[in-house]
């Protein structure tokens, strides 16, 4: 039986895999970079093995290290989580070879299915050839190996090809170890497409369990953001089709472990996608409809026990969404800093790699927690999650958290209408800015009511206290003005403007109580350094004065997060012309490429970017000045 385990991999994943390890007695190994030495899945870990260095080629992608960490811990089996290489049949086989247990199916189903090429094939799909004309498109370059939505590209436009070839290339090389890539049929949002996958589990005496389906068609980038088990409304014909190509792709493979065949559902008929050959990032959606513990199972069939005749029977609905950080609204750009409070109501669960305090890098991925709500019906599971989710405290770096809450409350999710092309027609209205109009105003009272500790009321009556906030991400400012009373803080709101209808009924550091309209209503306040979180909103106290150091020039570029400089547009040089949107400097960060485009036809008057450089949020990366139309006369 299995002693010890080693996780080959990071963050969420691997604390999800250590909770189970530990309810089975089975002691834990984990793995850090340097950037990881304090994470918490290292905390979690009975033992932890250092990988030198931060990116993941030198780290998590180095499977030579993670093979020696693991004999070095004295660990007797490896489970490779998701990413990085856990779909890699050549480390599957170094692990066998050093005498340790891989947690995963046998490296020739690896290779069967991990090359998306070779796995179209075998299921009888092919991929477009290297003569794409415009009649293909559009079409979706794709990374052959790995998942998540790295290095994958849609082509519109046949002059773009080559163009998003190498990018997908480079993005794949740097997620995965392997930067081959693949053009197929683009079939998106405006095909009505649905990403519906089967979650398989199969042993090694010949059973395969079919563990229903899931739909997956929100999603950003081509990355899933929120699951559900099981699919809804799918036509019977479609899900028999899907769950015979599903058995067929285990059965052809001699697949062993838990794994998942995805399919585009679009005018009544499923596509193969690809099977991955490893545990999801959605598979607690499946645990909690069929009652199950995958990774416990996975052990039981690495470990040679075979699976029971028949799964358990499915029950109610469960549905999943993925807590990023990033900004929605400035296409999706990760976001790093310091996460202190992450709380969400119990009735949910929330598989995470991060708690109060952390530490939130830029070489991995942005994903804070997994939030899943299970319930007799989908409409109950929905409401529960937004719930959840809505009264969450997510104290830090901004994220999506009100872009997940209102797409679970958009009509054409709650009534199963969406398909992956949701996002594309509904970003803007779900983006908008929406700060409740009294939480500055309850910011300023509860920052004024820890200042009034020491000393705040005056005898003589004084011009009202006024506060300046910026909503956060969306950059509106709001000005407040309250006074100090005999009788404690009051809103000096209504002075003048006839507003007269909001009253202060109580002020503390961290409770406001108003009384607007008649209603009382609280307002829950944490301060931050700057930064004033009130029921949820993200406020920042803005200086009374600007700060003229803090001034760029019209035109300038700064880097909206903090990466590397790994590509500059061929011949940038000072003094050139450029063309409004012409990609002009490419970051890197959180394993993915981020283009920096030129904001308006003109010439480049400064180039502070350099390849390898290092940067940091808000770093002059260029100025563009624009050219000047001069008014026909």
């Amino acid at each position: 039986m299995i002693s010890t385990v080693l996780v080959a991999n990071r963050g969420e994943i691997a604390c999800r895999v250590f909770r189970t390890c530990r309810e089975l007695g089975i002691r834990t190994v984990a793995l850090h970079s340097d950037p990881d030495a304090d994470a918490l899945h290292v905390r979690e870990a009975d033992l932890a093995v250092r990988l030198p260095g931060a990116t993941p080629a030198e780290t998590y992608l180095r499977g030579d290290l993670v093979v020696k960490a693991a004999l070095d811990a004295g660990a007797d089996a490896v489970h490779p989580g998701y990413g990085f290489l856990s779909e890699n049949a050549g480390f599957a086989r170094a692990v066998a070879d050093a005498g340790l247990t891989w947690i995963g199916p046998p490296p020739a189903a690896i290779e069967a299915m991990a090359s998306k090429t070779r796995a179209k094939e075998l299921m009888g799909v092919a991929p477009l050839g290297p003569d794409i004309t415009a009649a293909d498109l559009p079409v979706l370059v794709k990374a052959s190996a790995g998942g998540g939505g790295r290095g994958m590209r849609v082509v519109r436009e046949l002059a773009d090809l080559e163009g998003e070839l190498e990018a997908a290339r480079a993005e794949a090389l740097s997620a995965f170890g392997d930067g081959e890539v693949f053009v197929e049929p683009y079939l998106g949002g405006d095909a009505g497409a649905r990403h519906v996958e089967v979650q398989v589990l199969a042993d090694a005496h010949g059973t395969v369990w079919i563990l229903g389906t899931r739909d997956c068609s929100l999603q950003r980038r081509h990355q899933k953001v929120i699951e559900e088990a099981p699919a809804p409304d799918l036509i019977r014909g479609v899900s028999d089709v899907i769950y015979e190509m599903a058995e067929r792709a285990c059965r052809a493979t001699g697949y062993v472990g838990a794994g998942t065949v995805e399919f585009l559902v679009a005018d009544g008929r499923a596509h193969f996608l690809e099977m991955n050959t490893r545990l999801q990032v959605e598979h607690p959606v499946t645990e909690a409809v069929f009652g199950i513990d995958l990774v416990a199972l996975q052990l039981r069939v690495a470990e040679g026990e075979a699976l029971d005749p028949e799964p358990p029977a499915p029950r109610g609905h469960a549905v999943e969404a993925r807590l990023y950080a990033e900004d929605p609204a400035a296409s999706f750009a990760p976001q790093t800093g310091t996460l202190h409070r992450l709380r969400v109501p119990p009735a949910v669960r929330v598989d995470t790699g991060y708690t109060d305090g952390d530490t939130i890098g830029v070489h991995y991925d942005a994903m804070l927690a997994k939030v899943v709500a299970h319930a007799p019906t989908r409409a109950a599971a929905v409401r529960a999650l937004a719930g959840a989710l809505e009264r969450a405290e997510v104290h830090g770096p901004v994220t999506n958290r009100e872009l997940l809450v209102r797409s679970l409350r958009h009509p054409e999710f709650t009534d199963g209408r969406m398909d992956t092309g949701f996002y594309e027609r509904h970003l803007d209205e779900l983006t908008a800015p929406a700060t409740d109009p009294h939480a500055p105003l309850a910011a300023a009272l509860a920052q004024a009511a820890h200042g009034h500790r020491f000393g705040g009321f005056r005898n003589v009556p004084s011009q009202p206290q006024t506060r300046r906030y910026r909503e956060e991400p969306h950059g509106t400012e709001h000005e407040v003005r309250y006074r100090h009373t005999r009788a404690g803080l009051a809103s000096a709101e209504g002075d003048g403007d006839g507003d007269g209808d909001v009253h202060v009924v109580r002020a503390s550091p961290d409770r406001v109580v108003l009384e607007v309209g008649g209603v009382r209503r609280k307002f829950d306040v944490a301060v931050h350094g700057d930064r004033v979180y009130v029921n949820g909103a993200a406020l920042t106290a803005l200086p009374r004065f600007t700060d003229p150091g803090e001034q760029r020039a019209p035109g300038s570029l700064l880097a909206p997060m903090p990466g590397t400089v790994v590509r500059v547009a061929e011949g940038l040089t000072e003094g050139a012309a450029v063309t409004a949107g012409q990609p002009l400097i490419w970051l890197e960060a959180m394993k993915m490429e981020h283009r920096i485009l030129a904001p308006a036809s003109g010439t480049l008057t400064a180039l502070h970017a350099t390849v390898g450089r290092q940067v940091e949020v808000g770093a002059l990366l260029a100025v563009v000045q624009a050219v000047v139309q001069e008014e026909q006369s």
